[in-house]
């Protein structure tokens, strides 16, 4: 087994490769405006420092949102290329899952990342391993009550700290890939084969993107 691991669903852009035993090599760095530009030499880095080459992978792994409309696309649109040139399955993962994944805990506890126009991407969790409720975008004063005291963690629960009264600035604020591969082999241990556990690799926005086609065109040339 050799998955590549990769998200570009929060400012991370981070990647890895994971052996199934182990995680090889990873990078991360956090930088929301520049996902297309990173990600692909990130990869190359990670698989130089493994000293592999692409046609090793067996399968890649890789983080669905929900996120901001472009920044998810670069990773799940390079997964996809990966899949498709390499024939290997790709298998989708809800980013949040990452994120709790790698915070460890095993107490009841809330993941929020930052969804811009002042909303938050969130959910809860009953262990790192177990989510309770469905990802969904709201405004943060709309959740107080069902996230106060609770442990959080994540970006968005670091910005609006107001209303995540519990969050832990050790815990992850944005995703790993390292642990997004830990979450995966873990499935396709308990599961093998593709594991009910994953997602398609398709984008979870929860709401229409920023760029809308405009109603009504301006004419620009004499009828």
């Amino acid at each position: 087994m050799l998955l590549l691991a990769l998200d570009t669903a929060t400012p991370a852009v981070t990647v890895a490769l994971h052996d199934g035993h182990r995680v090889l090599a990873s990078r991360d760095q956090v930088d929301a405006r520049r996902h297309g530009e990173l990600l692909l030499p990130a990869v190359d880095r990670v698989l130089s420092d493994a000293g592999l080459t692409p046609s090793a992978l067996t399968g890649v792994v890789v983080g669905v949102g929900p996120g901001p409309y472009t920044g998810l696309r670069v990773g799940l649109a390079t997964a996809a290329a990966f899949g498709a040139a390499l024939d290997v399955p790709v298998h989708g993962l809800c980013t949040l899952d990452g994120i709790a994944f790698a915070t460890g805990l095993a107490e009841p506890f809330v993941v929020a990342t930052d969804a811009r126009r002042k909303e938050v991407y969130w959910a809860r969790y009953t262990d790192h391993r177990t989510r309770a409720t469905e990802p969904a975008v709201d405004r943060p004063a709309g959740i107080a009550e069902q996230v106060a005291g609770l442990t959080a963690a994540g970006a968005g629960a670091v910005l609006y700290a107001d209303t995540f009264t519990g969050v832990r600035p050790d815990l992850p604020q944005h995703q790993s890939a390292a642990a997004l591969a830990e979450l995966a082999v873990g499935i396709l241990r308990d599961n093998p084969g593709t594991g009910p556990g994953f997602l398609p690799p398709q984008p979870l926005y929860l709401r229409r993107p920023d760029a809308q086609v405009p109603a009504n065109y301006k004419v620009v040339t004499p009828t």
